[in-house]
């Protein structure tokens, strides 16, 4: 069975700027591989850094704020106990003190703010993987509507493919774990050499086209799938006690398929018969029209009509006339019927 699938790495990240600047710094190139944490870019950060440095002056004054509040708070507390001043001086001076600290834990936090801010300047790559195209140069002015690239781990690759809703209650039923190991044809027509398996299934049918959606997980070792390909899932089946036949002894009239039987007194009858809609390009596996022990025509149909009586031959009978008269024909005979 064969479905029309997309190609995704396992983890395919847009890289946006939190902030608005100007790039100054374009560290990667496009298809580089990068470890998570690796700045990718750099944007103008000269505002920013200046934040930071007026954060940290406000943390050095609120400090010395503090430190003046709590000598004063501590002499207080010494006056008090020698009855020097009153209950409302101490209160006071350990109000001014606790009001200083919150004044420095104030600052503290602007100043993380600002170290963060800064932080934003430089983009980095929060997932290992290959990078994508880079629309944006050197200069250009970028903010978090922009996305800068991709970052694509493609060490291993989700193939996403669509079955029916009843297929789905099928696998629902028997479990992902039942279905065979799945192969992936490419484009031009070849087959992935590594083969996956079904991994995921989603909980929700497609309103609109009335199929579930299944994941599929291929290595990738070669880097040969890129992440936004497509291709065609083909998972094997198996059919136990089925008739297949050769689908060149099969024509095809309307989207019917047809055969030609051997009946009694070796005459030959144009058979309707029902097919199984995959098939693998070669064979067909008859699911209607034909039964155990059925003799059926292989060669020659395009001359034969219903009803027409033949001299019956086995295949194997049939390949050996043939090289008996190769061998009986002379090397004249053989150019002669080549110029014909």
């Amino acid at each position: 069975m064969t479905y029309p699938a997309t190609i995704k790495g396992v983890q395919d990240v847009e890289i946006r700027p939190k902030v608005q600047g100007f790039l100054i710094q374009i560290n990667v190139k496009e298809g580089q591989t990068v470890s998570a944490g690796q700045t990718l870019f750099v944007l103008d950060n000269a505002t920013y850094q200046a934040a930071v440095r007026q954060a940290q002056a406000a943390v050095n004054t609120a400090q010395q704020q503090v430190n003046t509040a709590q000598l004063t708070y501590e002499n207080a507390q010494q006056l008090h106990a020698n009855k020097v001043i009153g209950d409302y001086e101490l209160q006071t001076s350990k109000n001014t003190f606790e009001s200083a600290q919150a004044q420095l834990a104030q600052a503290h936090a602007s100043l993380a703010s600002a170290r963060e801010q800064l932080s934003f300047c430089y983009v980095k790559s929060p997932a290992s993987g290959v990078v994508g195209t880079l629309p944006f140069k050197k200069g250009a002015l970028v903010s978090a509507s922009n996305t800068l690239t991709n970052v694509a781990n493609i060490s291993q690759m989700d193939v996403y493919f669509s079955v029916t809703e009843r297929d789905a209650m099928v696998l629902s039923q028997q479990g992902l774990g039942s279905l065979p190991s799945v192969k992936l044809q490419l484009t031009d027509g070849s087959v992935y050499a590594h083969e996956g398996r079904v991994t995921r299934m989603s909980g929700v049918i497609d309103q609109a086209t009335g199929s579930v959606q299944l994941i599929a997980t291929f290595p990738n070792p070669e880097k040969q799938l890129k992440s936004g390909g497509v291709g065609n899932i083909i998972i094997p089946r198996q059919a136990t006690g089925a008739i297949i036949i050769p689908q060149g002894c099969v024509s095809e009239v309307q989207n019917k398929k047809f055969v030609y039987t051997l009946v009694e007194g070796n005459k030959v009858k144009y058979t309707e018969i029902k097919v199984d809609p995959q098939n693998d390009g070669s064979t067909y596996i008859v699911t209607d029209g034909l039964k155990t022990g059925d003799k059926y025509v292989t060669n020659g149909i395009t001359k034969l009509s219903d009803g027409m009586e033949i001299v019956p031959i086995t295949p194997e009978r049939y390949q050996q006339k043939i090289d008996e008269q190769a061998k009986a024909m002379s090397a004249g005979d053989i150019v002669g019927a080549m110029k014909k």
